[in-house]
């Protein structure tokens, strides 16, 4: 969706004032070179360039630390253990990762520093909010989150995270291709298909608020080269835009709005895409949200999922609150699971009998869930020591007879 926000001139590449006498400067934020999404942006009187003090290297990295364990196993992440502390940046702890995308978890309990910023100059980023609020100002202007929103971040972009709740949970995570909704989603104008369970009326776009026209010192840290992060000193305050025009931009969604298509019976997750980075399904991943819905009607549905192993993909759910028909008993909020594509993965114990009896009823779940495509993902030392260590046990439950009675073992 192209939005022009403030002013830029008609013509780009053309003389602009935005103050008088002084040149705007412009800027295009582009991917895939010169020939993917961009967006023109008109700075006041400087550069992005324009740095007031040499490079170093930053107090934080975000280069994942991968486990030493390599046993082949579902993992259950208990990521509410973790502990609150620091900035969104520096309580971002990474999960899981492979060559082109991280799985992170960040519990701020304060605001970034003033007049300190972050831009991840490596990956594009998508935050879902599990808990608190506060506003992600960019250059591009401001998006206030709460809880249940996503946040997309494009590369390059350039950001702080400030809480208006003593405290935060965000989900993260990074691609190294752009995030974007599904492309079968949309018609040949760009506009939602109709079928699309995504409306594009329903992104919320920044707001961007007066330039700030401001000298002095404004640190950038950059994430680069695997998570490594360098901090830039600008020389001007780097929210200085008269305005911007384009299609590449920070953006929220807020998962009610993903409206779920229900079916008689059960509804494969394809049809709970929200995201994809990539050409899913060729590479990157896709993400479905599994949001409140009718369980199939059909008079003799199983509502809970059937046992699957997705040979290409490695599955991460995010598991927003415990009512989730495959896991009850064994997830709680926040919890997170890893079902790597070499192994199948099923409902735990009785949940399909169970799920009989909420048949053509609406759910109460919420969760997120990332499938990637030809891309295998590891732990880090973090995911590790978090993990519930009877998990990969927790299918071995009792058998049932086929009149659905229930046997001990």
């Amino acid at each position: 969706m192209i939005l022009k926000r403030g002013r830029v001139p008609a013509t780009p590449h053309t003389e602009f004032y935005a103050l008088k006498g002084v040149l705007s400067l412009e800027e295009i934020h582009g991917t895939f070179g010169f020939s993917g999404p961009y967006s023109r942006k008109m700075h006041l009187r400087a550069y992005p360039t324009d740095q007031a003090a040499p490079p170093r290297p930053g107090d934080f990295n975000l280069t994942p630390r991968p486990a030493k364990e390599t046993t082949l196993q579902p993992y259950h992440l208990r990521t509410s253990a973790l502990p609150f502390g620091g900035d969104a940046l520096r309580a971002r702890k990474p999960l899981l990762f492979g060559p082109t995308m991280t799985v992170s978890i960040s519990k701020p309990e304060r605001s970034m520093e003033e007049g300190v910023f972050f831009r991840n100059g490596a990956r594009h980023e998508l935050y879902f909010v599990q808990e608190g609020s506060g506003t992600l100002a960019s250059e591009y202007g401001e998006l206030p989150f709460r809880p249940g929103l996503y946040l997309v971040v494009p590369k390059g972009t350039t950001y702080r995270v400030d809480l208006a709740s003593a405290r935060a949970v965000f989900l993260i995570i990074d691609s190294l291709y752009p995030i974007h909704f599904p492309p079968h989603y949309l018609n040949s104008q760009g506009q939602a298909a109709l079928m699309a369970p995504v409306v594009e009326t329903e992104i919320e776009a920044p707001v961007l608020r007066a330039p700030r026209d401001e000298a002095g010192r404004f640190a950038v840290d950059t994430a680069h080269g695997g998570g490594r992060v360098t901090r830039l000193s600008l020389g001007h305050h780097p929210f200085d835009l008269a305005g911007w025009e384009g299609s590449l931009y920070p953006f929220a969604f807020d998962i009610k709005n993903h409206h779920g298509i229900a079916r008689e019976i059960h509804t494969a997750p394809p049809l709970h895409q929200t995201f994809q980075s990539g050409q899913a399904p060729h590479n990157g991943f896709a993400i479905c949200s599994f949001v409140p819905q009718m369980e199939g009607w059909h008079p003799k549905e199983v509502p809970a999922p059937y046992a699957h192993q997705n040979v290409d993909c490695d599955e991460v759910m995010f598991f927003s609150n415990a009512s989730y028909t495959a896991r009850k008993g064994v997830i709680g909020p926040g919890s997170m699971t890893f079902h790597p594509g070499s192994l199948p993965h099923s409902p735990q114990g009785a949940a399909a009998l169970r799920s009989l009896a909420e048949r053509g009823k609406l759910n109460t779940r919420r969760a997120v869930m990332l499938d990637t495509f030809f891309e295998s993902l590891s732990l880090t030392e973090t995911a590790f020591k978090c993990r519930d260590k009877g998990y990969a046990l927790s299918w071995h439950a009792p058998a049932q007879d086929a009149g659905g009675t229930l046997h001990g073992t």
